[in-house]
């Protein structure tokens, strides 16, 4: 079988292309200015101001040094990993969700069908978790259990990595209360706070049931015939261990981290947690459930090293992929990048413009993979331009928030999106092979879902 290139190649291949880009793409720039969003000081992006700069291309000699500055500037997510992965092997280790996980083994095992209804219930707890609180980064924490679960079930780690992944993600894409993402861009786009609720819960209902049959139907051809798994060779057979009885000790232990994901969802909405607070949650949860499994002080510590070990490699892609979004900054292409792309969508008919505004918010996605950075930059031109071709507020917004939610499913410079295929050891050209006739599918309903507000309705 032919060997497919690591996550940790292709980021540093990609990387050093975004080197090259600095030499060949002009240097330019939009004015910036701090300005109140929803009570919180935002950098924004002055539509009509770009100019050219001083080229600032950047030396084969960055790409050494850059992976360090992109550690530096994804600190808090990499700290994340690497902290919530020690805290969930603490959990792991007082046996409570393995003991839990033989319990949903063999209800669904009784009856096969069982075990793929289990996907679409899943999908839309993890898509509501997106839909509501954004969630994204999280998602690195929850593979670890969906990876065990789906292979128990005789699905794969596309399973696995397909129930939260994708899940949280086409709930992020549809959402409707999102703080990080639709809070930011309605703020930006002077459009009245998380309106349009109703509209977006029906496109998230979409992408659900697409994304979940998707799935189901992989799934099912799996259970027909296991020799049909996409790359057996990656599946490691991981078996969920013996280990006992589900007691009591294990229930409380499993209790407290329900609990912990309804303050998670309560924090992130109403408290505006973030990965701070959610990460200290989550070492509080790990300290708690060592103190009821009795695990004892050696055993915590162990449990923290190797569970944070394993996060390592997550975290070396998350801090190339940091990398090469910095490398674009300093070379001030982003911006012209920017100014280029919104410039082909003036003058177009309103059905075609909407699309292409779409299409280049997941272009730009792919060099800001933030949600809310991406706002920031985007919105301030996007929705006056929308103003001028007859594109109400509310749908430019739309199709800012479909380029971006949608688009993480598949971009390299993503360190949610490498981290967790690093995780579950898929390389990124099989995972786009196993995904591309999904993304057409989401994209085809997403052009769909921006075209009835032109054409149907006002919006």
């Amino acid at each position: 079988m032919k060997r497919t290139l690591d996550a940790l190649v292709i980021v540093a291949i990609i990387m050093v292309m975004a080197i090259g880009l600095t030499w060949i793409i002009p240097a330019g720039e939009f004015d910036r200015a701090v300005e109140m969003v929803n009570g919180k000081e935002k950098t924004l992006v002055q539509a009509g101001t770009y100019h050219d700069v001083d080229p600032a291309p950047q030396s084969f000699f960055r790409s050494f040094t850059a992976p360090l500055e992109g550690f530096e500037a994804a600190a808090d997510i990499i700290a994340f990993v690497i902290l919530v992965g020690g805290a969930f092997s603490i959990l792991m280790a007082t046996g409570a969700i393995d003991s839990a996980l033989q319990g949903v083994l063999k209800r669904a095992k009784e009856k096969p069908g069982n075990s793929v209804m289990l996907i679409p219930v899943l999908m839309a707890v993890f898509a509501l978790a997106g839909y509501s609180f954004g969630m994204s980064e999280e998602t690195l924490v929850f593979v670890l259990i969906t990876l065990p679960l789906a292979r128990n079930l005789g699905f794969d780690a596309f399973v696995g990595v397909a129930i939260p992944f994708i899940g949280a993600g086409v709930g992020f894409a549809g959402a409707a209360f999102n703080p990080f993402t639709v809070g930011i861009a309605h703020g930006i786009a002077d459009v009245q706070l998380f309106s349009g609720a109703g509209y977006r819960t029906l496109v998230c209902a979409a992408f659900v049931i697409a994304a979940s049959i998707y799935v189901m139907r992989y799934a099912r051809k799996l259970i027909a015939n296991p020799e049909m798994r996409f790359l057996p060779e990656l599946d490691l057979d991981e078996k969920v261990p013996e280990t006992g009885e589900f007691n009591g000790r294990r229930k409380l232990i499993l209790f407290l981290f329900f609990l912990s994901l309804v303050a998670v969802i309560v924090g992130a909405i109403w408290q505006g947690w973030y990965i701070a607070e959610i990460s200290g949650l989550f070492v509080v949860l790990g300290l708690l459930s060592a103190i009821v499994g009795k695990l004892g002080m050696q055993g915590t510590v162990n449990a923290f090293y190797k569970g944070a070990k394993e996060m390592l490699p997550a975290a070396l892609v998350i801090a190339l992929s940091k990398s090469i979004l910095l490398i674009a900054q300093d070379g001030k292409i982003i911006d012209t990048i920017l100014h280029a792309m919104s410039g082909a969508v003036d003058g177009l008919p309103k059905v075609v413009a909407v699309q292409l505004m779409f299409l280049v918010q997941g272009f730009i996605n792919f060099f800001i993979p933030s949600g809310s950075g991406q706002a920031a930059i985007t919105i301030p031109i996007m929705a006056p331009l929308g103003d001028l071709i007859g594109i109400s507020r509310q749908t430019s917004v739309l199709a800012y928030q479909f380029g971006d939610g949608l688009f993480n499913l598949i971009i390299p410079t993503s360190g949610v999106t490498m981290g967790i295929l690093s995780i579950a050891k898929i390389p990124f050209g099989q995972w786009l092979k196993w995904i591309w006739k999904l993304m057409v599918v989401l994209i085809l309903l997403a052009m769909a879902f921006l075209a009835l507000p032109i054409v149907a309705f006002e919006w």
